[in-house]
């Protein structure tokens, strides 16, 4: 069975088969950009301290570039894709300065 993620930058499904990895130098088919990121990695949290859930990994300073880490995983289900959601964020900022208007 396939696990299915996203690519971070232009949303393309990856499909990657079972029991195989995410290798660092794979790349997205549609964009070319780095797969084996943290932008594309499970742990990632930009909330989080390094920006990442688990508490071993160490800080990494390009979140859209390939790297080394050993806890890499595909978020599998849903995307992290730039731009998602810059709508709804438009109308959140729309309506907190509409609560300030005189």
């Amino acid at each position: 069975m396939d696990v299915v993620f996203s690519c971070f930058k232009c949303g393309e499904a990856i499909p990657v088969g079972s029991g195989e990895k995410v290798r660092l130098r794979d790349t997205c088919p549609k964009c070319d950009a780095d797969l084996h990121c943290c932008l594309t990695c499970r742990f990632y949290d930009a909330g989080a301290h390094n920006q990442c859930r688990e508490p071993q990994a160490e800080w990494v300073r390009y979140k859209e570039e390939a790297n080394h880490c050993d806890y890499f995983e595909p978020l599998v289900g849903a995307s992290r894709r730039r731009g998602a959601g810059a709508e709804a964020t438009a109308a959140a900022r729309k309506k907190f300065d509409d609560l300030f208007k005189i």
